[in-house]
């Protein structure tokens, strides 16, 4: 099956915005950076494309802005956050969520729909507390002259996953939760999915795990998070300790993308420290044959 990267730098406008319009299944790289500040890089956020839907997992500080680039620089219209209806958060950390006040509260007025929010145990507590922080946006919308398409769409529909297995399908589109191992995070999810066009796995954040690479065996996209060896022997002791528990060496991604053989490997939620990013792409690639990017944001994959 034929990929097609395409890097606003390498495209022109119109080429990118044709080509995306042709496409069944889309994944867009709405933000692959890391807690590290980084102007390039918005936090972490994934679109997949499918059927003029929306679906965005995770949703880091820049992502709404980089769904809004998208929507007007590909002329992918259920990339404007009113139209983003689906979300799904692989965990808590403030990496993968700051921007969840920003959807929510972005245009609410005119929105049709609820924001249907998935993950782990802790989502509604954290949704009251957005809707807390716009509690006198949401209480003068409401009473003043505001035209408010659906007033319940200042606040999320919000399933807490609390058990593997599918947590959402609709039509020909399936998404599967499956657990990770994140550090301390008792409740970490990767996902899964499933049109008639894709296989598409998004490790979130994770050390090396055997789930990812069953879920991923075969997969037309693995999208995974990977820090540099490189980098990573630099560090202090006890941070090298720390990192290994949480996320996944270059050496140790190789050996599961040779095992679980995906058409396409993305490298995202790069952890490079004192080496240049491109190390990573650099590292996996000596020891793995398959197809493999480091994507950027607003990379486009199909």
């Amino acid at each position: 099956m034929k990929k097609c990267i395409l890097p606003l730098a390498l495209l022109g406008l119109s080429a990118v915005a044709s080509h995306a319009a042709l496409a069944n299944t889309q994944v867009m790289m709405l933000g692959t950076g890391t807690p590290v500040p980084d102007g390039e890089r918005a936090g972490s956020g994934i679109a997949v494309i499918h059927d003029d839907e929306a679906y965005v997992f995770d949703i880091g500080p820049g992502v709404v802005e980089r769904a809004t680039q998208a929507a007007e620089r590909f002329d992918i219209e259920p990339l404007n956050p009113t139209n983003i209806d689906h979300l799904f958060l692989t965990h808590l950390h403030s990496d993968h969520i700051l921007d969840f006040p920003e959807l929510l509260g972005t245009y609410w007025w005119r929105r049709t729909d609820q924001l249907q929010v998935f993950g782990p145990e802790g989502t509604q507590a954290m949704s009251e507390g957005a809707y807390s922080m716009l509690a006198d946006d949401t209480e003068t919308r409401l009473k003043d002259k505001s035209p408010v398409t659906n007033p319940d769409a200042a606040y999320a529909d919000v399933t807490e996953i609390t058990a593997p297995g599918t947590v959402f399908e609709k039509d020909d589109i399936k998404v599967e939760a499956f657990p990770v191992s994140h550090g301390d995070w008792d409740k970490a999810y990767g996902y899964k999915v499933t049109t008639p066009d894709k296989t598409i796995v998004i490790s979130g954040d994770t050390s090396i795990n055997e789930e990812v690479r069953r879920q991923a065996a075969n997969a037309d996209i693995l999208i995974h998070e990977v820090i540099s060896r490189r980098g990573w022997e630099e560090l202090p002791e006890q941070w090298q300790a720390y990192h290994q528990y949480a996320h996944t060496l270059t050496d140790e991604l190789a050996e599961l993308a040779g095992a679980a053989e995906p058409d396409l490997l993305v490298l995202y939620h790069v952890l490079h420290y004192g080496a240049p990013i491109e190390s990573v792409l650099d590292e996996v690639q000596s020891q793995y044959d398959g197809e493999v990017v480091l994507a950027n944001d607003l990379d486009l994959f199909q």
